[in-house]
């Protein structure tokens, strides 16, 4: 009956995320259009989603698609992993050696890995958040951490 499995449950994702988001917000003021309180916008966005999802699964039925594939473990424990790493790393090392390792670490899981673009991205990455980030924003990591001398 269902003709899209990745439809489907994308869309009941969506729908279960803005649901939650609607009635987590049900306990704030809403306000108005033109002065919105805070519970305007997790309102509005959760509405979308459970839009979103409704036609999501409504396509499940009518559209065609492909199966959903075997799980990712490999793919799953490097982007955790490199999320972790980096987290435990980034005051110690800086953000420029934590940041690179984050993304060639989380890139490995991918079946379509390529240490050129990898890298690239890598160095592109960190360069963008360290002048948006540390040198825009005053966020204070350090470039170079203490284990570097920085």
């Amino acid at each position: 009956m269902i003709r899209s499995t990745k439809d489907f449950w994308a869309g009941l994702i969506y729908i279960g995320l803005g649901a939650c988001a609607i009635v987590i917000a049900r306990d704030y003021s809403m306000g108005t259009a033109v002065k919105m309180g805070p519970a305007y916008f997790p309102s509005i966005l959760g509405g979308l989603l459970v839009l979103i999802g409704t036609l999501s699964v409504i396509r499940s039925f009518v559209v065609p698609g492909t199966p959903i594939g075997a799980f990712a473990f490999k793919g799953l424990t490097l982007v955790i992993g490199s999320t972790l790493l980096f987290g435990a790393i980034v005051r110690g090392a800086g953000l420029i050696v934590a940041l690179p390792l984050l993304v060639v670490v989380s890139a490995y899981g991918s079946t379509r890995f390529l240490w050129g673009p990898t890298l690239v991205m890598a160095f592109g990455l960190t360069l963008f958040c360290a002048l948006v980030f540390i040198e825009g924003l005053g966020i204070p990591l350090p470039l170079l951490g203490s284990w570097f001398g920085g």
